[in-house]
């Protein structure tokens, strides 16, 4: 890993934008988009295996990182990130890329593909978020519990959790909300803990906190689970209030671009039974007032990616779903030479 690492800073078209850099004279580029209570700083390593002639760019997404200090309008849904990609590729020239999104950077992924298709040279899916959005819906075509979304959105995230990151917490006090504890166990899969934790939490405790931004706004519903998505910040941005309506682009207009999907097998976040989902903790007796399984079941999430890839494919769109087991949601950091063993050729081919 000999590429050296520049954190870099510039001014688009829509806000003052914070990327790191790798190989900046590379011919081709690789456009690195991180998830949420995330950072840049989680692409390094990655980054600094790319072969010499390849340039990597991996912005901090406003509101994360050294990005400017801004709101984020969730009535966007993943637009107001996408928008920001799209004017940093301008102001830095740059045509075409390979991106690849994790998690949230998935769903960023959706957006900017059905938008500018011809921005694009491939995809890469690293547990990527649901393409109809996280929380709020009950079966493979992204069909709503509720007209008003309940479930989904700002209001679901653990207060406390967005309070500790606030402060600047490194402790593990308290295993429910301690930023330490939760990427450990739910980032990747425990006992595993990487040799830059100190830098990754760095990267988690940069996201920027406040009813505008993480973890937003909320609004009550009479609704299980009694609150609804508002129209501020990235949980709420990501509601399938917002959300949903890039699938069809995804499906139609992106069929040119090849897509690798890698997952790590034991995904806690993201997952048709993710501990994440108030359907699955309902399910387990830990959300009290929770309808019952008929009512309010999981969200299918990664049935629904698949559903999404394949109804893709169908219309002439290619596809390739890489399994990485003893892994949780982070295989490129978990796994990162079988990571690269997939992604390196992807990218090259």
């Amino acid at each position: 890993m000999s590429n050296t690492i520049h954190q870099q800073k510039t001014t688009t078209s829509t806000i003052e934008q914070a990327y790191l850099e790798v190989n900046p004279e590379g011919k081709n580029t690789v456009l690195f988009i991180h998830g949420n209570a995330s950072s840049s700083i989680f692409w390094k390593r990655l980054m600094q295996r790319l072969p010499e002639n390849t340039r990597g760019i991996a912005p901090d997404l406003r509101g994360f990182g050294n990005t400017e200090d801004v709101l984020i309008d969730a009535t966007k849904g993943m637009r107001e990130f996408s928008t920001d990609i799209i004017a940093l590729l301008d102001q830095l020239d740059i045509n075409k890329v390979h991106v690849v999104g994790h998690s949230m950077g998935g769903s960023v992924c959706y957006a900017l593909a059905g938008d500018h298709p011809n921005r694009l040279a491939s995809i890469t899916l690293v547990n990527p978020g649901s393409p109809f959005g996280f929380g709020g819906t009950k079966d493979l075509e992204g069909n709503p519990h509720f007209s008003d979304f309940a479930g989904s959105g700002a209001g679901v995230v653990n207060p406390d959790f967005a309070k500790r990151i606030e402060q600047g917490d490194r402790t593990e006090e308290d295993p429910n909300a301690s930023p330490r504890v939760v990427m450990n166990n739910f980032y990747w899969k425990p006992p595993f803990r990487p040799e830059n934790e100190e830098e990754l939490l760095d990267g988690l405790l940069s996201e920027k906190i406040g009813p505008q931004k993480y973890p937003g706004d909320s609004v009550p519903s009479e609704n299980f689970p009694f609150t609804a998505p508002g129209k501020f910040g990235p949980p709420n941005a990501l509601s399938p209030k917002y959300i949903s309506d890039t699938v069809n682009k995804f499906i139609e207009k992106t069929t040119a671009i090849p897509v690798l999907w890698i997952r790590g097998e034991e995904d806690q976040i993201v997952s048709d039974k993710s501990l994440f989902d108030l359907g699955t903790l309902g399910a387990m007796g830990l959300i009290p007032g929770f309808p019952g399984e008929d009512i309010y079941p999981p969200q299918p999430m990664v049935s629904q990616t698949r559903q999404v890839l394949e109804k893709r494919q169908n219309n002439g769109g290619e596809f390739k779903e890489i399994i990485i087991k003893d892994a949780g949601h982070s295989p490129y950091i978990e796994k990162e030479d079988e990571f690269c063993s997939y992604f390196m050729p992807f990218i090259k081919s």
